[in-house]
């Protein structure tokens, strides 16, 4: 047998391997981290295809095996990947009518706390001029190179850290009863603020960056799972108009998210819209949508756009929304089952590993 063809079977099977280990839902992080790549494992699946049918087909019971397991693989992370296409039916709908007085605009962006291109990142946020600005990996640095943001953005809530989790949130609208809250660890920030439009109609907002389950970072999701999932439960007892934003450390299609959407009863402007990958914007072959914007059934989607790079390993990402006292009859809130709410209370309660 040829050793190319051994080495595109080979392939063909890591692939196959890495599509299944995410079905293991173990916390630890080399289950979880293979959520991430499942475009690219569908390009190298599919080029093992294209190659060995080229190359090495003869119709043995092997080939025909090898080469369905791999379409098979290929359909399965089709399956996966599709809700984030153009093609996918859309949950969140486009606003008909312009009420602006309804508005608001938001940029989340993970400035990553080594760079030091602050003029970049307030030049981005000049061209775009949000309503609400939230800024991530925020440490004493990026708190004092930003303060001229205090003159248009006069409600603030500024947690800078040094340890890659700070966050500063800017607002030209009235934040209601703001508050830092570390819900699973001492140090690592989120922000819950109520949010006053001009209309006068308030909303919930939730801004949030959890730890990933990498090495160096932490070898479990465990962590990262449990803030979401408080988050998510909040949400729901609270039953308000509500705005999720932030780098979650996690893709739009894992399992953990899709729970998290469920929970909550929010809904991903990504779904029927695209990927809009915003990690790691120096490297484009492996880019995953990390940075997310969910919202409730009471708004409508105005624009959703990734912005430019600032030398970060993140682009910031835009969302502007519009509150509609009859949108919820025209979406459908996302639900979770029974099943689905026993695991979301199984990971709150989980014990996170030392």
């Amino acid at each position: 047998m040829h050793s190319f063809q051994i080495a595109l079977q080979i392939s063909g099977a890591v692939i196959i391997l890495f599509s299944l280990i995410p079905l293991i839902k173990n916390d630890y992080w080399a289950f979880r981290v293979f959520e991430y790549p499942r475009i690219q494992k569908l390009f190298f699946n599919l080029v093992v295809i294209i190659v060995y049918c080229s190359l090495f087909l003869d119709s043995s019971p092997f080939d025909i095996f090898f080469l369905s397991l791999l379409i098979a693989n290929s359909v399965f992370l089709i399956y996966q990947i599709y809700p984030f296409t153009i093609f996918a039916k859309k949950v969140i709908l486009k606003v008909e009518q312009i009420d602006s007085d309804n508005q608001v605009s938001i940029i989340s962006s993970n400035v990553f706390q080594d760079n030091k291109n602050t003029k970049g990142c307030l030049k981005m946020l000049y061209q775009n001029d949000p309503d609400i600005v939230l800024l991530l990996e925020t440490d004493l640095f990026w708190y004092e190179q930003t303060k001229e943001l205090n003159d248009k953005y006069p409600y603030q809530v500024l947690a800078p850290q040094e340890n890659t989790y700070g966050m500063l949130l800017y607002s030209k609208l009235e934040l209601i009863n703001p508050k830092v809250r570390f819900l699973v660890d001492d140090e690592i920030p989120s922000i819950k603020t109520g949010v006053k439009l001009s209309s006068g109609k308030i909303f919930d907002m939730y801004c949030v960056h959890p730890t990933p389950p990498v090495p160096g970072e932490n070898s479990h999701s465990t962590e990262r799972d449990k803030e979401l999932l408080l988050v998510a439960k909040e949400v729901q007892e609270n039953n308000k108009p509500t705005v999720v934003v932030g780098d979650l450390n996690d893709v739009a299609w894992s399992y953990t998210t899709d729970l998290f959407t469920k929970i909550s009863g929010l809904l991903d402007p990504r779904i029927g819209r695209g990927f809009y990958n915003t990690f790691h914007a120096k490297i484009p072959f492996l880019r995953f949508p990390l940075d997310h914007a969910f919202c409730s059934t009471d708004f409508k989607l105005v624009r959703l756009s990734r912005l430019d790079n600032f030398s970060s390993d993140h682009f910031p990402i835009l969302i502007a929304l519009q509150y509609e006292q009859s949108a919820f009859l025209e979406q459908e809130e996302p639900q979770a089952d029974e099943e689905e709410l026993a695991l979301a209370e199984e990971k709150i309660n989980k014990e996170i590993p030392s």
